[in-house]
């Protein structure tokens, strides 16, 4: 089994993002790793956005951003970890895989949204898998279903559109 001696936990203050949090949190405790967080503002909302956010002061959108990070390092201090917070601006994936290399991390940490086929389809993505682009372990938390994504009676919960993940 790796030892994960370098964690980075990703944390955008949605319940994904404190799933993957507490998660990872535990993970680090159990194996007394170091600990890094990281909060992307996500730049596809001033692209789709553009009239909405020009109006707004970008500082204003930074230090909220910065606001959901300094939230997630609170967390962890709660629970006695102590860890580095980074802050990036861009696409999640690119940011992520990033940090990651650039830190040498052993295993990224994130939090997965439940999203339904047509969503999946919907949105056209065809960015590549944050697997593709990292060199180290991956773990995706799943927190409960949530009220808005009630399981489907007589389906497995199982996303047959997602590749199983390789382990190596």
């Amino acid at each position: 089994m790796p030892t994960f001696n370098r964690i980075l936990l990703c944390y955008d203050g949605t319940l994904e993002g404190r799933h993957a949090l507490k998660d990872g949190a535990c993970l680090a405790q159990e194996l007394e790793a170091e600990v890094h967080v990281l909060a992307v503002l996500s730049n596809s909302a001033w692209v789709q956005g553009a009239d909405i956010i020009s109006a707004v002061p970008v500082e204003f959108i930074n230090d909220s951003a910065k606001s959901v990070l300094e939230e997630g390092l609170q967390k962890l201090a709660a629970r006695g970890i102590r860890a580095t917070g980074h802050f990036a601006v861009g696409d999640p994936l690119d940011q992520i895989s990033f940090f990651a290399n650039d830190l040498k991390v052993d295993l990224v940490v994130v939090g997965h949204r439940r999203t339904s086929r047509l969503a999946r389809w919907w949105s056209g993505k065809n960015d590549g898998l944050l697997l593709d682009r990292v060199s180290c372990s991956v773990l995706v938390t799943m927190g409960p279903e949530t009220e808005a994504q009630p399981a489907v009676a007589g389906t497995s919960g199982v996303d047959e559109t997602t590749p199983p993940v390789e382990h190596g």
